[in-house]
């Protein structure tokens, strides 16, 4: 399969994904803000999900929208937030084999392999995730916590490519 092929098929994967996230949230019947209040924790944790899929642009992708549904709703009770960590953890775990299976196939030298360097951010996300995953079942906000401060570790974009890719031009 083409790279075209590929990427066009992932973008296809990533909007279902949205969608049908996006269609678990219920319109309140009133007309008043406060008619949202009840909905705050299933729209905050839809936010905190679509910003992992843009995150997490591969694997575990498929289990977003039932956890983020199952927690929402449940508004982050203890076993719901623990298998939603549980996902987040399964997807960092992928994406870290992938990345390097790809650094062994191109080389140390590599310019994958130049841009992660120590790639602490990497390294820290599961770290947190498997914190949050038994801390869930003793205070289930704190571990919410916890996957918003990963979440706004990554998404603060990483120049780390774009330097070396300046680097390898020069």
């Amino acid at each position: 399969m083409k790279t075209s092929r590929l990427e066009a098929f992932s973008d296809g994967v990533l909007a279902i994904i949205i969608t049908i996230m996006v269609l678990e949230l219920k319109v309140p019947h009133a007309v008043e803000l406060a008619a949202l209040k009840p909905m705050l924790p299933v729209l905050l944790s839809y936010v905190l999900s679509f910003i992992y899929l843009g995150i997490y642009w591969n694997n575990w992708l498929s289990l977003f929208p039932f956890t983020t549904g199952w927690m929402g709703e449940n508004h982050l009770a203890s076993t719901p937030t623990a298998v939603y960590g549980f996902v987040l953890l399964m997807a960092a775990i992928a994406y870290y084999i992938l990345q390097r299976t790809i650094i062994a196939n191109e080389g140390r030298g590599s310019l994958l392999a130049s841009a992660v360097g120590g790639d602490w951010k990497g390294k820290l996300s599961p770290v947190l995730y498997f914190i949050a995953i038994p801390l869930a079942f003793v205070n289930s906000w704190i571990a919410g916590g916890l996957y918003v401060l990963v979440a706004l570790l990554w998404l603060i974009p990483e120049p780390r490519i774009e330097r070396e890719l300046e680097k390898r031009e020069q």
